[in-house]
């Protein structure tokens, strides 16, 4: 029996600092930021709600989905042209049937991209524009074998790079499409519930490259 997956996004909470890279002296394929969240001050969000926490936890970064319908994330504080991010993420708590994964092009809370995945294999490109979120390059949420189930962990990375947007999971290419609405922002990471909460996703070595 197929699951249709639709993407549902709950505007709830951000992090967003303003600060801008100077990306014109690094080179192609050079670090712009890295965090492996060994430091717990090194300026991610730390807050608690009913809704979910976010916070440092035993060398990375935890967000924790308690309600049904909601996505929380946060985000680097930087400003970001093309960009190639990548991170390694683990399902710590919660149900299979959720939805995890990076973000690019931050504008703000209203307006952003995401490439997320499920613990039971599935994936997106998604778009939040003016607050309303689609998908984008497919009607529903997709299944590959490249992801790895249950707890993980998953590589994942997301280009950002001009109109064109791909995702990766573990060095595999699984997501592409194009979409021209914004050419640059923040970046970091999400972590969503469907119909049930409880969902946890621990977050490590997140970098942002130059393409």
């Amino acid at each position: 029996m197929k699951i249709i997956r639709t993407f549902f996004l709950a505007i709830f909470l951000t992090a967003c600092q303003s600060s801008l890279i100077p990306d014109l002296v690094t080179q192609s394929g050079q670090a712009l930021y890295h965090d492996d969240f060994s430091d717990p001050s090194s300026g991610w969000t730390q807050t608690a709600s009913p809704n979910g926490t976010l916070g440092y936890s035993d060398g990375t970064y935890r967000i924790m989905v308690q309600s049904a319908g909601y996505d929380l994330w946060a985000v680097s504080g930087q400003v970001y042209g093309d960009v190639q991010i990548e991170a390694d993420a683990t399902r710590v708590a919660g149900p299979e049937y959720n939805r995890f994964g990076l973000v690019c092009r931050f504008q703000d809370m209203n307006n952003f991209y995401v490439f997320f995945i499920s613990s039971d294999g599935y994936y997106a490109i998604g778009k939040i524009k003016n607050g309303a979120a689609s998908l984008l390059g497919q009607q529903m949420m997709a299944y590959t074998s490249f992801i790895v189930q249950d707890d993980g962990p998953n590589h994942l990375r997301f280009d950002c790079i001009g109109n064109t947007l791909k995702g990766y999971v573990n060095g595999q290419p699984i997501a592409i499409t194009s979409d021209a609405d914004f050419s640059g922002g923040d970046a970091g990471l999400i972590t969503g519930a469907f119909d049930q909460g409880g969902v946890e996703v621990s977050f490590d070595n997140f970098t942002v490259y130059k393409p």
